[in-house]
Protein backbone atom coordinates (compact mmCIF):
# COMPACT_ATOMS: atom_id res chain seq x y z
CA UNK A 1 0.00 0.00 0.00
CA UNK A 2 1.77 3.25 -1.12
CA UNK A 3 -0.48 6.09 -2.84
CA UNK A 4 -3.17 7.65 -0.64
CA UNK A 5 -6.25 6.41 -3.03
CA UNK A 6 -4.80 2.77 -2.42
CA UNK A 7 -4.69 3.47 1.26
CA UNK A 8 -8.74 4.57 1.34
CA UNK A 9 -9.12 1.47 -0.86
CA UNK A 10 -7.44 -0.80 1.83
CA UNK A 11 -9.05 1.38 3.97
CA UNK A 12 -12.67 0.72 2.71
CA UNK A 13 -12.16 -3.00 2.37
CA UNK A 14 -11.36 -3.07 5.65
CA UNK A 15 -14.41 -1.52 7.05
CA UNK A 16 -16.63 -3.32 5.01
CA UNK A 17 -15.14 -6.58 6.79
CA UNK A 18 -15.45 -4.95 10.19
CA UNK A 19 -19.53 -4.36 9.40
CA UNK A 20 -19.66 -7.62 8.05
CA UNK A 21 -17.82 -9.87 10.78
CA UNK A 22 -19.14 -7.89 13.14
CA UNK A 23 -22.83 -8.70 12.61
CA UNK A 24 -22.41 -12.34 13.68
CA UNK A 25 -18.94 -13.02 14.56
CA UNK A 26 -18.93 -16.53 15.47
CA UNK A 27 -20.49 -17.21 12.04
CA UNK A 28 -18.42 -14.95 10.05
CA UNK A 29 -15.33 -17.16 11.51
CA UNK A 30 -17.04 -20.49 11.18
CA UNK A 31 -15.73 -20.08 7.56
CA UNK A 32 -12.35 -21.26 7.19
CA UNK A 33 -11.13 -19.01 5.13
CA UNK A 34 -12.73 -16.38 6.38
CA UNK A 35 -10.92 -17.27 10.05
CA UNK A 36 -7.49 -17.39 8.04
CA UNK A 37 -7.49 -14.09 6.37
CA UNK A 38 -8.75 -12.50 9.96
CA UNK A 39 -5.27 -14.50 11.51
CA UNK A 40 -3.49 -12.89 8.56
CA UNK A 41 -4.93 -9.61 8.20
CA UNK A 42 -4.30 -8.89 12.26
CA UNK A 43 -0.81 -10.10 12.11
CA UNK A 44 0.80 -9.48 9.10
CA UNK A 45 -1.39 -6.31 7.46
CA UNK A 46 -1.52 -4.63 10.91
CA UNK A 47 1.82 -3.52 9.91
CA UNK A 48 0.93 -1.13 7.15
CA UNK A 49 -1.78 0.29 9.77
CA UNK A 50 0.64 1.05 12.17
CA UNK A 51 2.97 2.47 9.79
CA UNK A 52 0.64 5.15 9.08
CA UNK A 53 -0.18 6.37 12.00
CA UNK A 54 3.20 6.29 13.17
CA UNK A 55 3.45 8.84 10.88
CA UNK A 56 0.22 11.03 12.38
CA UNK A 57 0.94 13.04 15.87
CA UNK A 58 -2.02 11.46 17.57
CA UNK A 59 -0.10 10.29 20.75
CA UNK A 60 -3.01 8.74 22.28
CA UNK A 61 -3.87 6.92 19.54
CA UNK A 62 -0.59 5.29 18.90
CA UNK A 63 -0.60 4.12 22.80
CA UNK A 64 -4.06 2.51 21.94
CA UNK A 65 -2.69 0.64 19.36
CA UNK A 66 0.61 -0.48 21.02
CA UNK A 67 -1.76 -1.78 24.10
CA UNK A 68 -4.42 -3.50 21.74
CA UNK A 69 -1.38 -5.04 19.82
CA UNK A 70 -0.71 -7.77 22.49
CA UNK A 71 -4.31 -9.40 21.91
CA UNK A 72 -3.42 -9.79 18.57
CA UNK A 73 -2.89 -13.41 16.61
CA UNK A 74 1.19 -14.13 16.63
CA UNK A 75 2.71 -15.62 13.44
CA UNK A 76 2.31 -19.18 14.65
CA UNK A 77 -1.41 -18.76 15.07
CA UNK A 78 -1.14 -17.52 11.21
CA UNK A 79 0.38 -20.43 10.59
CA UNK A 80 -1.84 -22.73 12.59
CA UNK A 81 -4.57 -21.01 10.45
CA UNK A 82 -3.04 -21.61 7.02
CA UNK A 83 -2.29 -25.61 8.18
CA UNK A 84 -5.69 -25.91 9.22
CA UNK A 85 -6.83 -25.06 5.92
CA UNK A 86 -4.43 -27.66 4.23
CA UNK A 87 -5.48 -30.17 6.89
CA UNK A 88 -9.74 -29.69 5.43
CA UNK A 89 -8.03 -29.26 1.68
CA UNK A 90 -7.55 -33.19 2.23
CA UNK A 91 -9.45 -34.43 4.78
CA UNK A 92 -12.63 -33.45 2.73
CA UNK A 93 -10.89 -34.19 -0.98
CA UNK A 94 -11.31 -30.41 -1.65
CA UNK A 95 -8.98 -28.96 -4.82
CA UNK A 96 -7.48 -25.27 -4.23
CA UNK A 97 -10.28 -23.49 -6.27
CA UNK A 98 -13.16 -24.21 -4.03
CA UNK A 99 -11.25 -23.54 -1.54
CA UNK A 100 -10.47 -19.63 -2.82
CA UNK A 101 -13.63 -19.14 -4.15
CA UNK A 102 -15.26 -19.87 -0.27
CA UNK A 103 -17.57 -21.74 -1.78
CA UNK A 104 -17.43 -24.53 0.80
CA UNK A 105 -20.18 -27.11 2.09
CA UNK A 106 -22.68 -25.59 4.64
CA UNK A 107 -21.72 -22.00 4.00
CA UNK A 108 -23.53 -19.25 3.46
CA UNK A 109 -23.28 -15.50 2.51
CA UNK A 110 -23.95 -12.60 3.92
CA UNK A 111 -26.80 -10.68 2.96
CA UNK A 112 -25.64 -7.01 1.66
CA UNK A 113 -22.15 -7.89 1.34
CA UNK A 114 -19.49 -8.79 -1.17
CA UNK A 115 -18.15 -11.87 -1.43
CA UNK A 116 -15.82 -11.68 1.89
CA UNK A 117 -14.95 -15.14 2.37
CA UNK A 118 -12.80 -15.73 -1.12
CA UNK A 119 -8.63 -15.99 -1.03
CA UNK A 120 -6.76 -13.59 -2.99
CA UNK A 121 -3.76 -14.28 -4.71
CA UNK A 122 -1.90 -12.99 -1.58
CA UNK A 123 -3.81 -15.55 0.45
CA UNK A 124 -3.03 -18.37 -2.50
CA UNK A 125 0.74 -17.29 -1.99
CA UNK A 126 0.91 -17.32 1.96
CA UNK A 127 -0.16 -21.03 1.88
CA UNK A 128 1.65 -22.12 -0.22
CA UNK A 129 4.44 -20.62 1.59
CA UNK A 130 3.73 -22.18 4.77
CA UNK A 131 3.38 -25.54 2.81
CA UNK A 132 6.92 -24.82 1.33
CA UNK A 133 8.79 -24.26 4.67
CA UNK A 134 7.70 -27.55 6.09
CA UNK A 135 8.88 -29.02 3.29
CA UNK A 136 5.30 -29.98 1.87
CA UNK A 137 6.11 -29.40 -1.94
CA UNK A 138 2.56 -31.14 -2.85
CA UNK A 139 0.23 -28.39 -1.41
CA UNK A 140 2.75 -25.65 -2.24
CA UNK A 141 2.18 -26.89 -5.80
CA UNK A 142 -1.17 -26.92 -5.27
CA UNK A 143 -1.56 -22.91 -4.09
CA UNK A 144 1.14 -21.88 -6.15
CA UNK A 145 -0.63 -23.27 -9.21
CA UNK A 146 -3.84 -21.13 -7.58
CA UNK A 147 -2.06 -18.25 -7.14
CA UNK A 148 -1.15 -18.20 -10.81
CA UNK A 149 -4.69 -19.46 -11.77
CA UNK A 150 -5.88 -16.14 -10.20
CA UNK A 151 -3.30 -13.92 -11.55
CA UNK A 152 -3.85 -15.31 -15.49
CA UNK A 153 -7.44 -14.38 -15.11
CA UNK A 154 -6.41 -10.72 -14.49
CA UNK A 155 -6.77 -10.35 -10.87
CA UNK A 156 -5.03 -7.46 -8.97
CA UNK A 157 -2.21 -8.06 -6.71
CA UNK A 158 1.17 -6.54 -5.66
CA UNK A 159 2.73 -10.41 -6.36
CA UNK A 160 3.50 -11.19 -9.95
CA UNK A 161 3.90 -14.32 -12.24
CA UNK A 162 7.82 -14.60 -11.43
CA UNK A 163 7.91 -15.00 -7.85
CA UNK A 164 5.07 -17.15 -7.77
CA UNK A 165 6.84 -19.26 -10.78
CA UNK A 166 9.68 -19.96 -8.99
CA UNK A 167 8.41 -21.66 -6.34
CA UNK A 168 6.12 -23.55 -8.32
CA UNK A 169 8.41 -25.06 -10.74
CA UNK A 170 10.53 -25.78 -7.48
CA UNK A 171 8.28 -27.97 -5.99
CA UNK A 172 7.29 -29.74 -9.21
CA UNK A 173 10.79 -30.60 -9.04
CA UNK A 174 10.99 -31.83 -5.81
CA UNK A 175 8.41 -33.90 -6.78
CA UNK A 176 10.23 -35.68 -8.89
CA UNK A 177 8.30 -34.26 -12.21
CA UNK A 178 11.11 -32.60 -14.55
CA UNK A 179 9.10 -31.86 -17.45
CA UNK A 180 7.02 -29.95 -15.78
CA UNK A 181 9.35 -28.35 -13.89
CA UNK A 182 11.22 -27.78 -17.17
CA UNK A 183 8.32 -26.21 -18.69
CA UNK A 184 7.02 -23.57 -15.73
CA UNK A 185 10.90 -22.39 -15.69
CA UNK A 186 11.16 -21.72 -19.31
CA UNK A 187 7.69 -19.92 -18.44
CA UNK A 188 9.52 -17.81 -15.90
CA UNK A 189 12.24 -17.02 -18.06
CA UNK A 190 9.67 -15.23 -20.56
CA UNK A 191 9.03 -12.80 -18.16
CA UNK A 192 12.41 -12.86 -16.67
CA UNK A 193 15.07 -13.70 -18.90
CA UNK A 194 18.00 -12.54 -16.54
CA UNK A 195 16.28 -14.84 -13.51
CA UNK A 196 19.63 -15.96 -12.34
CA UNK A 197 17.77 -19.58 -10.55
CA UNK A 198 15.54 -19.63 -13.07
CA UNK A 199 18.69 -19.79 -15.39
CA UNK A 200 20.71 -22.80 -13.91
CA UNK A 201 17.70 -24.69 -13.07
CA UNK A 202 16.80 -24.45 -16.63
CA UNK A 203 20.44 -26.16 -17.55
CA UNK A 204 19.91 -28.37 -14.85
CA UNK A 205 16.62 -29.78 -15.60
CA UNK A 206 17.49 -30.15 -19.00
CA UNK A 207 20.89 -32.43 -17.89
CA UNK A 208 18.48 -33.99 -15.58
CA UNK A 209 16.16 -34.61 -18.52
CA UNK A 210 18.19 -35.88 -21.13
CA UNK A 211 20.02 -38.39 -18.55
CA UNK A 212 16.41 -39.68 -18.35
CA UNK A 213 15.61 -40.08 -21.06
CA UNK A 214 18.58 -42.26 -22.12
CA UNK A 215 18.07 -44.27 -19.44
CA UNK A 216 14.74 -44.66 -20.54
CA UNK A 217 15.69 -45.75 -24.11
CA UNK A 218 18.49 -48.52 -22.71
CA UNK A 219 15.64 -50.11 -21.11
CA UNK A 220 12.44 -49.14 -22.59
CA UNK A 221 11.53 -52.65 -23.47
CA UNK A 222 12.23 -54.24 -20.42
CA UNK A 223 10.36 -51.43 -19.07
CA UNK A 224 7.40 -51.50 -20.80
CA UNK A 225 7.17 -55.45 -19.57
CA UNK A 226 7.50 -54.49 -16.09
CA UNK A 227 5.15 -51.78 -16.41
CA UNK A 228 2.55 -54.00 -17.91
CA UNK A 229 3.02 -56.43 -15.56
CA UNK A 230 2.82 -53.59 -12.83
CA UNK A 231 -0.59 -52.25 -14.17
CA UNK A 232 -2.25 -56.19 -14.26
CA UNK A 233 -0.81 -56.79 -10.67
CA UNK A 234 -2.05 -53.64 -9.48
CA UNK A 235 -5.87 -54.16 -10.98
CA UNK A 236 -5.80 -57.45 -9.93
CA UNK A 237 -5.07 -56.51 -6.74
CA UNK A 238 -7.23 -52.98 -6.56
CA UNK A 239 -10.12 -55.76 -7.67
CA UNK A 240 -9.42 -57.84 -5.09
CA UNK A 241 -8.65 -54.90 -2.55
CA UNK A 242 -11.98 -53.80 -3.00
CA UNK A 243 -13.93 -56.83 -2.51
CA UNK A 244 -11.91 -57.17 0.97
CA UNK A 245 -13.37 -55.86 4.32
CA UNK A 246 -13.15 -52.61 5.36
CA UNK A 247 -11.16 -53.00 8.21
CA UNK A 248 -8.09 -53.83 5.61
CA UNK A 249 -8.04 -50.43 4.87
CA UNK A 250 -5.40 -48.27 6.62
CA UNK A 251 -6.78 -46.31 9.98
CA UNK A 252 -5.84 -42.92 8.55
CA UNK A 253 -7.97 -43.54 5.24
CA UNK A 254 -11.11 -44.98 7.31
CA UNK A 255 -10.86 -41.87 9.55
CA UNK A 256 -10.95 -39.52 6.43
CA UNK A 257 -13.61 -41.47 4.60
CA UNK A 258 -15.84 -41.25 7.69
CA UNK A 259 -15.36 -37.60 8.23
CA UNK A 260 -16.40 -37.49 4.23
CA UNK A 261 -19.51 -39.71 4.95
CA UNK A 262 -17.91 -42.43 3.06
CA UNK A 263 -17.57 -46.44 4.22
CA UNK A 264 -20.09 -45.53 6.94
CA UNK A 265 -21.15 -49.50 7.41
CA UNK A 266 -24.79 -49.00 8.61
CA UNK A 267 -26.49 -52.10 6.84
CA UNK A 268 -30.05 -52.93 6.82
CA UNK A 269 -29.59 -55.72 8.82
CA UNK A 270 -27.63 -53.44 11.57
CA UNK A 271 -30.19 -50.64 11.01
CA UNK A 272 -32.88 -53.16 12.01
CA UNK A 273 -31.60 -53.62 15.51
CA UNK A 274 -31.46 -49.81 16.63
CA UNK A 275 -34.59 -48.26 18.29
CA UNK A 276 -35.62 -45.66 19.91
CA UNK A 277 -37.76 -45.19 22.85
CA UNK A 278 -38.53 -43.32 26.02
CA UNK A 279 -36.09 -44.11 28.83
CA UNK A 280 -36.72 -43.41 32.57
CA UNK A 281 -33.28 -46.06 33.91
CA UNK A 282 -35.84 -48.51 35.83
CA UNK A 283 -38.38 -46.04 36.88
CA UNK A 284 -35.74 -43.06 37.92
CA UNK A 285 -38.07 -40.89 40.17
CA UNK A 286 -36.97 -37.96 38.14
CA UNK A 287 -38.21 -39.45 35.08
CA UNK A 288 -40.94 -41.90 35.46
CA UNK A 289 -43.49 -38.65 34.36
CA UNK A 290 -41.11 -36.82 32.11
CA UNK A 291 -38.56 -39.77 30.42
CA UNK A 292 -36.28 -38.60 27.92
CA UNK A 293 -35.79 -39.49 24.32
CA UNK A 294 -32.91 -42.20 23.76
CA UNK A 295 -31.41 -43.34 20.35
CA UNK A 296 -29.65 -46.27 19.54
CA UNK A 297 -26.89 -45.02 17.57
CA UNK A 298 -24.83 -48.42 17.09
CA UNK A 299 -24.70 -51.83 18.29
CA UNK A 300 -21.21 -52.61 18.65
CA UNK A 301 -19.95 -50.80 20.53
CA UNK A 302 -22.90 -50.32 21.86
CA UNK A 303 -23.83 -46.11 21.70
CA UNK A 304 -26.45 -44.47 22.91
CA UNK A 305 -28.32 -41.15 21.82
CA UNK A 306 -29.97 -38.80 24.03
CA UNK A 307 -32.32 -35.92 22.90
CA UNK A 308 -32.92 -33.23 24.19
CA UNK A 309 -31.10 -33.86 27.12
CA UNK A 310 -29.87 -30.18 28.03
CA UNK A 311 -31.47 -27.38 27.62
CA UNK A 312 -30.80 -23.66 25.46
CA UNK A 313 -29.47 -21.89 28.88
CA UNK A 314 -27.68 -24.84 30.03
CA UNK A 315 -25.46 -24.66 27.57
CA UNK A 316 -24.93 -21.30 26.96
CA UNK A 317 -24.08 -21.16 31.04
CA UNK A 318 -21.58 -23.93 30.49
CA UNK A 319 -20.59 -22.13 27.57
CA UNK A 320 -20.03 -18.77 29.45
CA UNK A 321 -18.58 -20.24 32.58
CA UNK A 322 -15.72 -21.97 30.66
CA UNK A 323 -15.14 -19.05 27.99
CA UNK A 324 -12.37 -17.18 30.02
CA UNK A 325 -10.57 -20.32 31.44
CA UNK A 326 -10.12 -21.96 27.67
CA UNK A 327 -6.98 -23.25 26.59
CA UNK A 328 -5.20 -25.23 24.31
CA UNK A 329 -6.10 -28.93 24.90
CA UNK A 330 -3.56 -31.56 25.64
CA UNK A 331 -2.71 -35.07 25.44
CA UNK A 332 -1.20 -37.12 28.43
CA UNK A 333 2.00 -38.59 27.02
CA UNK A 334 2.05 -42.16 26.69
CA UNK A 335 5.83 -42.85 27.37
CA UNK A 336 6.03 -40.36 30.56
CA UNK A 337 2.40 -39.15 31.62
CA UNK A 338 3.19 -35.12 31.30
CA UNK A 339 0.05 -33.61 29.45
CA UNK A 340 1.71 -31.61 26.82
CA UNK A 341 -0.15 -30.24 23.33
CA UNK A 342 -0.17 -32.30 20.15
CA UNK A 343 -0.51 -31.60 16.17
CA UNK A 344 -3.73 -34.46 16.64
CA UNK A 345 -5.74 -32.06 18.57
CA UNK A 346 -7.01 -29.15 18.22
CA UNK A 347 -8.66 -27.08 20.55
CA UNK A 348 -9.34 -25.45 23.24
CA UNK A 349 -10.95 -26.54 26.47
CA UNK A 350 -11.24 -25.54 30.38
CA UNK A 351 -12.60 -28.05 33.42
CA UNK A 352 -15.73 -27.22 35.62
CA UNK A 353 -16.64 -28.38 38.99
CA UNK A 354 -19.75 -29.48 40.21
CA UNK A 355 -19.68 -26.69 42.96
CA UNK A 356 -19.10 -23.33 40.57
CA UNK A 357 -22.45 -23.49 39.71
CA UNK A 358 -25.89 -25.42 39.90
CA UNK A 359 -26.11 -25.56 36.49
CA UNK A 360 -23.13 -27.72 36.64
CA UNK A 361 -24.36 -29.79 39.66
CA UNK A 362 -27.45 -30.22 38.14
CA UNK A 363 -25.75 -31.61 34.94
CA UNK A 364 -23.71 -34.30 36.91
CA UNK A 365 -26.91 -35.23 38.65
CA UNK A 366 -28.23 -35.89 35.52
CA UNK A 367 -25.47 -38.08 34.12
CA UNK A 368 -25.65 -40.22 37.18
CA UNK A 369 -29.19 -40.80 36.95
CA UNK A 370 -29.29 -42.02 33.53
CA UNK A 371 -26.24 -43.94 33.48
CA UNK A 372 -26.78 -45.04 37.15
CA UNK A 373 -22.81 -44.93 37.25
CA UNK A 374 -21.43 -43.22 40.29
CA UNK A 375 -20.30 -39.43 39.79
CA UNK A 376 -17.91 -38.61 42.93
CA UNK A 377 -15.26 -40.66 41.58
CA UNK A 378 -15.81 -39.52 37.70
CA UNK A 379 -13.58 -36.24 36.16
CA UNK A 380 -14.97 -32.84 36.58
CA UNK A 381 -16.81 -31.51 33.16
CA UNK A 382 -14.25 -30.96 30.36
CA UNK A 383 -16.00 -28.14 27.74
CA UNK A 384 -14.19 -28.37 24.72
CA UNK A 385 -14.49 -25.73 21.46
CA UNK A 386 -13.36 -26.67 18.09
CA UNK A 387 -12.52 -23.64 15.77
CA UNK A 388 -11.44 -23.74 12.07
CA UNK A 389 -10.11 -26.73 11.63
CA UNK A 390 -10.11 -27.84 14.63
CA UNK A 391 -10.05 -32.32 15.46
CA UNK A 392 -9.01 -34.79 17.28
CA UNK A 393 -7.42 -38.00 15.85
CA UNK A 394 -8.12 -41.36 16.02
CA UNK A 395 -7.60 -42.41 20.13
CA UNK A 396 -8.69 -44.05 23.31
CA UNK A 397 -10.23 -42.70 26.20
CA UNK A 398 -9.30 -45.54 28.48
CA UNK A 399 -5.54 -46.43 29.27
CA UNK A 400 -4.44 -49.44 27.77
CA UNK A 401 -2.27 -52.72 29.31
CA UNK A 402 1.08 -50.94 28.29
CA UNK A 403 -0.34 -47.59 29.94
CA UNK A 404 -0.35 -48.78 33.50
CA UNK A 405 -0.16 -45.01 35.11
CA UNK A 406 -2.43 -43.67 32.78
CA UNK A 407 -4.52 -42.46 35.83
CA UNK A 408 -2.81 -43.32 38.54
CA UNK A 409 -2.53 -39.90 40.09
CA UNK A 410 -6.01 -39.75 40.14
CA UNK A 411 -6.71 -43.13 42.24
CA UNK A 412 -9.97 -43.86 40.56
CA UNK A 413 -9.18 -46.34 38.30
CA UNK A 414 -9.55 -46.50 34.30
CA UNK A 415 -12.27 -44.43 32.26
CA UNK A 416 -14.81 -46.67 32.58
CA UNK A 417 -17.36 -44.56 29.77
CA UNK A 418 -17.59 -41.82 27.81
CA UNK A 419 -20.59 -39.35 27.61
CA UNK A 420 -20.39 -36.32 25.02
CA UNK A 421 -22.94 -33.58 25.00
CA UNK A 422 -23.14 -31.60 21.60
CA UNK A 423 -23.87 -28.00 22.51
CA UNK A 424 -24.18 -26.58 18.87
CA UNK A 425 -24.79 -27.51 15.47
CA UNK A 426 -22.23 -27.53 12.77
CA UNK A 427 -22.92 -26.43 9.11
CA UNK A 428 -20.01 -29.07 7.95
CA UNK A 429 -17.68 -31.26 9.42
CA UNK A 430 -17.34 -31.96 12.98
CA UNK A 431 -18.61 -35.45 13.48
CA UNK A 432 -17.58 -38.35 16.30
CA UNK A 433 -16.57 -41.17 13.69
CA UNK A 434 -15.54 -44.80 15.16
CA UNK A 435 -12.74 -46.02 12.06
CA UNK A 436 -13.17 -49.88 13.66
CA UNK A 437 -16.33 -50.49 13.04
CA UNK A 438 -17.43 -47.96 10.48
CA UNK A 439 -19.36 -45.51 12.84
CA UNK A 440 -20.23 -41.73 12.50
CA UNK A 441 -22.43 -39.67 14.89
CA UNK A 442 -23.21 -36.38 14.12
CA UNK A 443 -22.42 -33.13 16.07
CA UNK A 444 -27.03 -32.07 16.96
CA UNK A 445 -27.28 -29.52 19.29
CA UNK A 446 -28.69 -30.60 22.57
CA UNK A 447 -28.21 -33.84 22.47
CA UNK A 448 -25.73 -35.84 24.00
CA UNK A 449 -24.18 -39.68 23.40
CA UNK A 450 -22.71 -42.28 25.95
CA UNK A 451 -20.93 -45.34 25.36
CA UNK A 452 -18.79 -47.82 27.90
CA UNK A 453 -14.80 -48.21 27.32
CA UNK A 454 -14.71 -51.16 28.83
CA UNK A 455 -16.54 -54.48 29.58
CA UNK A 456 -17.45 -55.13 32.45
CA UNK A 457 -14.82 -57.13 33.47
CA UNK A 458 -13.04 -54.12 33.07
CA UNK A 459 -10.85 -55.38 29.89
CA UNK A 460 -10.74 -52.41 27.36
CA UNK A 461 -13.14 -52.15 24.47
CA UNK A 462 -10.87 -51.73 21.21
CA UNK A 463 -13.56 -50.90 19.02
CA UNK A 464 -14.21 -47.44 21.08
CA UNK A 465 -11.54 -46.01 19.23
CA UNK A 466 -12.86 -42.62 17.90
CA UNK A 467 -11.88 -39.43 16.15
CA UNK A 468 -13.52 -35.79 16.50
CA UNK A 469 -13.66 -34.75 12.30
CA UNK A 470 -12.38 -31.38 11.55
CA UNK A 471 -14.70 -28.74 11.56
CA UNK A 472 -15.10 -27.69 8.13
CA UNK A 473 -17.75 -24.58 8.30
CA UNK A 474 -18.96 -23.96 11.87
CA UNK A 475 -18.20 -23.48 15.64
CA UNK A 476 -17.91 -26.84 17.98
CA UNK A 477 -18.89 -26.73 21.56
CA UNK A 478 -18.88 -30.22 23.28
CA UNK A 479 -18.58 -31.26 27.04
CA UNK A 480 -17.57 -34.67 28.05
CA UNK A 481 -17.64 -36.49 31.07
CA UNK A 482 -15.02 -38.98 31.85
CA UNK A 483 -16.56 -41.51 34.31
CA UNK A 484 -14.28 -43.55 36.34
CA UNK A 485 -14.31 -47.53 37.40
CA UNK A 486 -14.06 -46.77 41.36
CA UNK A 487 -17.57 -46.66 42.69
CA UNK A 488 -19.19 -48.70 39.77
CA UNK A 489 -18.70 -52.23 41.66
CA UNK A 490 -22.12 -52.63 42.22
CA UNK A 491 -23.43 -50.73 39.85
CA UNK A 492 -22.30 -52.46 36.97
CA UNK A 493 -21.05 -55.62 38.74
CA UNK A 494 -18.34 -57.73 36.89
CA UNK A 495 -19.82 -60.31 34.23
CA UNK A 496 -18.74 -64.21 33.83
CA UNK A 497 -16.90 -63.73 30.84
CA UNK A 498 -14.10 -61.19 29.95
CA UNK A 499 -15.49 -59.98 26.60
CA UNK A 500 -18.99 -59.68 28.41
Amino acid sequence: VTSKAAWLRWADRLDSLTSTATQDPEGFLGHPVNAFKLMKRLNTEWGNLESLVLSDTTDGFISNLTIQRQYFPTEEDQTGAAKALLRLQDTYKLDANTISTGDLPGCFFYPNSVLMNRMTVEDCYELGKVAYTEADYYHTELWMAQALRQLEEGEESPLDKVTVLDYLSYAIYQQGDLKRALEYTKKLLQLDPDHQRANGNQKYFEFQLEKQEKQDETAEKETQQQDREKRDTTQKKKKKQSQKSFSLIPERKKYEMLCRGEGVRMTSRRQSRLFCRYYDNKHNPRFVLAPVKQQDEWDRPYIVRYIDIISEAEMEKIKQLAKPRLRRATISNPVTGVLETAPYRISKSAWLTAYEDPVVEKINQRIEDLTGLEMDTAEELQVANYGVGGQYEPHFDFGRKDEPDAFKELGTGNRIATWLFYMSDVSAGGATVFPDVGASVGPQKGTAVFWYNLFASGEGDYSTRHAACPVLVGNKWVSNKWIHERGQEWRRPCGLSENE
